[in-house]
């Protein structure tokens, strides 16, 4: 039954009000609490919204609580007090998750108390999502022994805070920070043995990231490239050269996004992201994203007289059955990188190469992929060019090198929407 209807029947049977003043599951926003928006209508909503949450805790007993959700918009402009009493009231010994979504600009105006979890009324929490907010966890801050799930959206913590957060939660399965702005080392202890999945997005000033956790097994990262410290190694190129150490991964997702030029930094070598296969001994499938709106990478194209390069001592991915490389370009390093895969994944079955990022199909000659006008979405010049470029890549440097038990995924431009002339120079085979 809806938060609202159970309100109203708990107003004309006392049977209905103690069971309502129980009720279990606890998600206020602006449909379960009825307040159907209107034009001009924002000042009204945001006091009925603060009223009616402040009535239905005020009438409901100190236990039995299991899920608590917040949904709060910006035009609420719920004050800070009321957030702190709702979470001491509602937060309470056996609750199990705990979902606080936060509009923007609370980010420098509100910080969760840590109080309301104090006195075991933390222990309980299974599952944890907060966002928009700061949370500063003391040294010995133990209140969540039970979590397994940590997600974090554009909290403002910093990498101690967050290992005093996540030091004693020994059951913690799966963290995810994402947007998290003070985060500049990120470190996940060895003794987070139940930890298997971890994901980093968008931390723009995180430069470090430690993992001794012994059992991960998928790591997202999305982001400028950053220095990761695996076990005991520190080693780094563009991307650290490690030996064996998320011996657990078997599905690795990489997504690199363009910096304020517009393109993934020229300095990067993607041919280093070798050794993150290196390092997943057990990997099934990996999945590189390329997301920029110009390419400033040295082409493949550029020097017909140099050669691909060749990673010397290199191990077998003898695991590796499925590579797909979204937004797939005709930069040096990236075709190596292709070539490096072809030759040393001795069990792949597929390899999709998509020269447009973001499109929806794959292997087809026409893509349009906006059923309501027809057209593919926009895309720069610059990378239909690229995306055309990328596919002379393929066909001349990558295709003969494909073993005839893998299947290959080649998504060029749309022969629609991005056609263009496009003059290569003449290289010969490879």
């Amino acid at each position: 039954m809806p938060l609202r209807d159970s309100a109203c029947s708990a107003c004309v049977s006392r049977t209905f009000l103690r069971s309502w003043r129980c009720h279990p599951k606890l998600i206020f926003s602006e449909e379960t609490l009825g307040l159907k928006q209107k034009e001009g209508q924002n000042i009204d909503i945001a006091r009925g919204f603060t009223s009616r949450i402040d009535h239905i805790l005020k009438n409901r007993s100190d236990t039995g609580v299991k899920i608590l959700k917040f949904v709060i918009r910006d035009h609420y402009n719920v004050d800070t007090c009321h957030l702190n009493s709702w979470l001491q009231k509602a937060i309470t010994p056996g609750i199990e998750e705990v979902t606080l979504l936060l509009p923007t600009k609370y980010r420098k105006m509100y910080e969760v108390p840590c109080s309301a979890l104090l006195d075991g009324r933390g222990n309980s929490i299974w599952y944890l999502y907060l966002t928009n907010c700061a949370f500063r966890p003391p040294v010995g801050f133990d209140c969540l022994r039970s979590l397994t799930k940590l997600h974090l959206y554009g909290v403002c913590i910093t990498g101690d805070e967050l290992g005093h957060l996540i030091s004693n939660c020994f059951a913690l399965e799966e963290l995810e920070v994402s947007c998290c702005m003070k985060l500049i080392c990120l470190d996940i202890p060895f003794w987070l043995e139940r930890l298997s999945c971890l994901t980093v997005s968008q931390c723009d000033k995180l430069r470090v990231i430690k993992s001794t956790a012994p059992h991960l097994s998928i790591f997202d990262f999305f982001g400028e490239p950053v220095q990761l410290v695996l076990g005991e190694s520190s080693k780094r190129v563009s991307t650290p050269m490690v030996a064996d150490k998320f011996l657990h991964i078997k599905h690795l997702n990489i997504y690199l996004g363009e910096d304020d030029g517009g393109a993934v930094t020229p300095a990067y070598d993607y041919l280093s992201l070798a050794s993150f296969l290196d390092a997943c001994p057990v990997l099934e499938s990996f999945i590189l994203s390329v997301d920029q709106s110009d390419m400033r990478h040295d082409s493949v194209f550029e020097d017909p007289s140099s050669h691909l390069r060749q990673i010397p001592e290199h191990r077998r991915h003898e695991r590796l059955k499925k590579v797909q490389i979204d937004g797939f370009c005709s930069a040096k390093s990236v075709v190596e990188l292709t070539c490096h895969i072809l030759k040393n994944a001795t069990s792949l079955e597929s390899l999709t190469l998509d020269c447009i990022f973001g499109a929806e199909a794959v292997g087809q000659s026409v893509r349009c992929s906006a059923p309501e006008s027809g057209k593919c979405m926009p895309t720069s010049r610059r990378m239909i060019l690229e995306a055309h470029k990328a596919l002379s890549a393929v066909k001349r440097y990558i295709l003969e090198k494909v073993p005839s038990s893998v299947k290959l995924n080649v998504g060029g431009p749309c022969t629609r929407c991005h056609v263009m002339d496009v003059m290569l120079p003449q290289v010969s085979n490879m």
